[in-house]
């Protein structure tokens, strides 16, 4: 196993991975299009995705939170809970593995709000997938084949290791495989992997109803308690919000976009 693997294993230790129910998924692709010719061309292990500049945006004046009971409503892809199932807080992160905003979250906060918030029963992290590239979404395919426990350290390990292999061209795949064999994965697992037609079609599932259910556009985007946290925040935000607080209006971080 590589390093950077072993360390995000570690960093997850103390929290406990389980599952949530699956539910329908919506009805209109906006964001994203995928015919036979991308599910052939994903079949012969390369992913194809198009993203367009169409993105649902929250517009001034909009609510901009999201109801508990909804955004917890089961969706296409079962959640992959980091911390105890019943904890009375929810932190939900829709990233994208080639966000770098999302990297330095994943690296930087995230094990600060493990040792504080997570390790400790007070609250729980829900990654939701919400791919800007293909190669996104090949990382986040692979993460979700490692299986419900090894899930959080794969993309731990994916996020350390980000800049690597989130490269342009046809390199990014070669490095994904050389990542995933750290990880334990064979040629054949990897491929299989990535030609899971089933798996590739949930993921933009669980994209589009982010976009048109809760407005996402932009990684990362958190719901925490249902209040909306865009932007690779500190800690300091996420404090604030679990103690029951507000932000003010315009505290909001740099974020990734579809058409960057």
């Amino acid at each position: 196993m590589a390093k950077s693997e072993k360390k995000a294993a570690a960093k997850s230790s103390g929290a406990k991975a389980s599952s949530a129910p699956e539910a329908p998924a919506s009805n209109n692709l906006r964001t994203i299009t995928i015919g036979a010719a991308a599910v052939a061309v994903l079949a012969a292990g390369i992913i194809y995705w198009r993203s367009g500049s169409d993105a649902t945006t929250v517009q001034s004046g909009e609510k901009k939170d999201i109801p508990v009971s909804e955004l917890m409503a089961p969706g296409p892809l079962e959640d992959i809970t980091l911390g105890q199932a019943d904890a009375p807080n929810t932190i939900v992160e829709y990233a994208s593995m080639t966000c770098g905003h999302c990297a330095r979250f994943h690296t930087t906060v995230l094990p600060e709000l493990e040792k504080k918030y997570i390790e400790t029963g007070q609250a729980r992290l829900i990654l939701r997938e919400f791919p800007l590239d293909g190669l996104a979404t090949a990382a986040f395919m692979l993460a979700r084949c490692a299986g419900n426990d090894r899930y959080y350290p794969m993309v731990g390990a994916l996020f350390e290791t980000q800049q690597t292999w989130a490269v342009q061209g046809g390199d990014g795949k070669e490095k994904l495989l050389a990542i995933a064999r750290q990880a334990g994965f064979s040629k054949e697992k990897f491929d299989q992997c990535l030609a899971d037609k089933e798996l590739f079609e949930k993921i933009v599932e669980t994209r589009k109803r982010a976009d048109e259910q809760f407005g996402v556009n932009s990684t990362p985007t958190f719901f925490i308690n249902g209040k909306r946290l865009r932007g690779g925040q500190d800690i300091k935000e996420f404090e604030i919000i679990l103690a029951g607080g507000e932000l003010p209006a315009e505290d909001e971080a740099p974020q990734d976009h579809p058409d960057h």
